[in-house]
């Protein structure tokens, strides 16, 4: 996810608290003001004497002459450069982004942020928002969120399903409600997860609770922000998720509770519908509230699961170690 920060130089009270309410990542504060900050919320501050330090965790480089845009992309190599020049028209920003990942564009309005963040189409890793008008604080926020990750989802066809035994599944209560068509990513394999829907419809049994989806067995990976996954077993309250809708949208969520219990579980398998060689599995609780997403993005029950039926999934068919994708030959049956 992009990062969002906001340069509170001057001290400025109002605007510290108008970046927790609207989600800032952090907060660049001048010398002395981090517990300022601690007492009015929880929030990264970048200072020299911060959570992260001004000058050695995060570089802030104003752009001048080749010699700086030099710099900006050694020190972007390896760490958060923060760029600010008078006029992008003399070094361009395209030329930062080429060359480094970790490039923050310190901006004036939501405007500039739109720019830095889309340029050469990946954009650069965040923005620093520097004004005085709460309104940019919070359209800048809201841009923030229209460009998290986005994943490519695919139809495959489901090949089987199958009732197992008993075992551990964990349902991932979130700290956001979800609506039709939305779940998170699920799968045995870190490259191929189904996306599993959220319990936002109502039915017979019992009522919707659409902060949570009833993800699958401890073992299985989740897509998590950043590109990463985790294993189901190991979320616990505070961890982010992602949320994703069947057109492969993403936000980022807090995990509020994760509940792992005992239940009957159930093995579908699947296959890419455009390329049958792809496979893929999920082992899920066998009950009827538990479901994937067709392509429209309505649910379907996995009770109600057939061969030859259709639904939505992740084949990014990269490896994985501890969650981050690796070069690697890996199968995982």
């Amino acid at each position: 996810m992009k990062k969002f920060w906001v340069d509170v130089r001057p001290w400025n009270k109002k605007i510290v608290t108008t970046a927790l309410e609207s989600g800032a990542h952090a907060l660049v504060v001048p010398k002395g003001c981090a517990e300022k900050v601690r007492e009015l919320g929880l929030i990264t501050t970048i200072s020299e004497d911060g959570d992260l330090k001004l000058g050695d965790d995060v570089q802030e480089i104003k752009i001048q002459n080749k010699s700086d845009e030099e710099q900006v992309a050694r020190l972007g190599a390896h760490k958060p450069v923060i760029v600010d020049t008078t006029d992008w028209t003399i070094i361009p920003l395209e030329n930062l982004v080429a060359q480094s990942d970790h490039i923050i564009a310190r901006v004036s309005s939501s405007e500039e942020a739109a720019t830095a963040l889309t340029i050469l189409e990946k954009g650069t890793a965040g923005v620093l928002l520097a004004t005085t008008d709460f309104n940019e604080i919070k359209k800048t926020a809201a841009l923030i969120l229209q460009h998290s990750e986005a994943l490519p989802l695919e139809e495959v066809e489901i090949t089987g399903v199958k009732p197992l035994g008993m075992g551990d599944r964990v349902c991932v209560d979130t700290c956001t409600n979800m609506v039709p068509g939305q779940g998170m990513l699920v799968g045995n394999a870190g490259g191929a997860m189904f996306l599993v829907h959220a319990e936002s419809l109502e039915n017979p049994y019992v009522a919707a609770r659409p902060f949570r989806v009833n993800a699958g067995a401890v073992h299985a990976y989740i897509r998590v922000p950043g590109g990463k996954t985790r294993y189901l077993g190991e979320l616990s309250a505070g961890d982010e998720v992602l949320i994703v809708n069947h057109s492969g949208e993403t936000v980022p969520a807090v995990v509020g509770r994760s509940k792992v219990e005992k239940r009957p579980l159930m093995l579908v398998e699947a296959q890419s519908a455009g390329q049958p060689s792809k496979r893929m599995s999920l082992v899920l609780q066998n009950a009827e509230t538990i479901r994937l997403t067709r392509p429209g993005g309505e649910a379907v029950s996995i009770v109600a699961l057939k061969p030859g039926d259709r639904v939505l999934a992740y084949l990014g068919g990269e490896a994985r170690h501890f969650g981050m994708k690796i070069q690697e030959s890996i199968q995982e049956k």
